[in-house]
């Protein structure tokens, strides 16, 4: 069963969305925009094992909070706390999805989504992706608006991140009917020890003896 990305339920997949694409995507940009390119691009290739919290901002106003664990390559986990016991696991084969109110599990080949770039052993934004706008602040902090250069009107998304210093702060998406879904990450650290039971999930619904 195919999983969207709004059926994995967080914005983390947005970022996975900058799948590979000609380099001519890169053309326009100026030098000072491919210079902030590469700048993002070494802090996402340096985030190898992190931890933190999310609130996660809907269309409607509706929103989602929990932690998220990432171990690259291969592997991260969201487990949200409000809806309470919803997980979204990625184990390195598999992206897998439990939600325990509809007690339904879902799960598809890691590369066969988009989070198989960003979770890469090499994340690279310097080639393929189209890029509609770097902003950069006075403060540091700066934006990219980038969108899938095959499929344009399938939505953007935009990674925001912090100066000084440097962070990523928060992502929004905008699918291809206008929503909106914002991402923002209140903590962000460092996790050099995660335990690896964190991405392992069985499926919860099947019965011992079930086929």
């Amino acid at each position: 069963m195919t999983l969207s990305r709004r059926d994995l339920g967080f914005g983390l997949a947005a970022i996975a969305g900058l799948t590979a694409l000609p380099a001519a995507a890169q053309s326009t940009l100026s030098a000072e925009d491919r210079a902030t390119l590469a700048q993002a691009q070494t802090y996402l290739q340096a985030l190898t094992s992190a931890q933190g919290s999310f609130v996660e901002t809907g269309a409607g106003g509706q929103r989602r909070q929990g932690r998220f664990y990432l171990q690259r390559p291969g592997k991260m986990r969201f487990e949200y706390t409000d809806p309470a016991g919803l997980l979204v696991v990625s184990d390195g084969d598999n992206v897998k999805r439990y939600d325990p109110r509809l007690n339904v599990f879902r799960q598809v080949p890691l590369g066969a989504t988009p989070l198989s770039t960003f979770l890469a052993r090499n994340v690279r934004l310097d080639q393929g992706v189209r890029i509609d706008r770097v902003t950069r602040m006075q403060s540091g902090a700066f934006a990219i608006t980038a969108r899938d250069q095959r499929r344009p009107n399938e939505g953007s998304v935009i990674l925001a991140f912090a100066g000084n210093p440097m962070r990523l702060q928060e992502w929004t998406i905008t699918d291809a009917q206008g929503a909106r879904t914002r991402t923002q990450l209140t903590t962000l650290t460092p996790a050099p020890s995660l335990a690896a039971s964190l991405f392992r999930l069985t499926d919860p619904t099947r019965r011992p003896g079930r086929n």
